[in-house]
């Protein structure tokens, strides 16, 4: 059955293609053969303010420029975020979007006492891939994916996104032709997969 997937690329330099820009071609062109929509979102191309206080994320208006972001999410069943790992984690860029985005009454809902009571994003799926210059096993077995696990369940799962699935990339700055093209084919199979 076709599914509404959003690939959001999470790689905030714009002025050139990176490995995830085209992790994120494959996916979407797999997506798209299998008979699944598909959107996409590059956060490097949208221009919004980062928050600076718990009032403003609570009170003041999304930006006007993150509205559609909002829109594709709740459009979407399936996310696909793509990123790569900078200082151990996401890169501030794609922090300050998911901060913006993952609003009171629309990421989540909930009651005077209880402002986290209903998740608002339930029903929908993630897979995340990130890439990385070390071995995705130091990163895994070492450094517990401490970043990955992180967005996994204090921001995907806790607004209700489940299941959670991830794919890490490691070397990925002395990958060979034949490894980039395994990794650009195993993209295009989840793509046709949905997952």
């Amino acid at each position: 059955m076709p599914r509404r997937i959003l690939v959001l690329q999470g790689h905030p330099d714009a002025s050139a293609p990176h490995l995830g820009h085209a992790l994120a071609d494959a996916y979407a062109e797999g997506a798209e053969t299998a008979g699944h929509m598909v959107r996409r979102l590059d956060v490097a191309r949208l221009d919004f303010p980062l928050l600076r206080s718990q009032h403003a994320w609570e009170h003041e208006p999304v930006p006007e420029g993150l509205r559609s972001a909002q829109q594709d999410i709740e459009w979407a069943e399936h996310l696909v975020l793509l990123f790569p790992l900078w200082l151990g984690d996401m890169p501030a860029l794609l922090k300050g979007f998911l901060e913006q985005v993952a609003r009171p009454g629309f990421a989540f809902r909930g009651e005077r006492t209880n402002p986290f009571m209903h998740k608002g994003l339930t029903g929908r799926s993630a897979r995340v891939v990130v890439t990385m210059g070390m071995p995705a096993a130091v990163y895994r077995w070492v450094f517990r994916a401490h970043s990955v696990r992180s967005l996994e369940r204090n921001i995907l799962g806790f607004v209700g996104i489940a299941p959670i699935h991830h794919t890490l990339i490691g070397g990925a700055g002395q990958l060979s032709e034949a490894a980039s093209r395994r990794w650009l084919t195993q993209m295009r199979q989840l793509g046709e997969a949905a997952e």
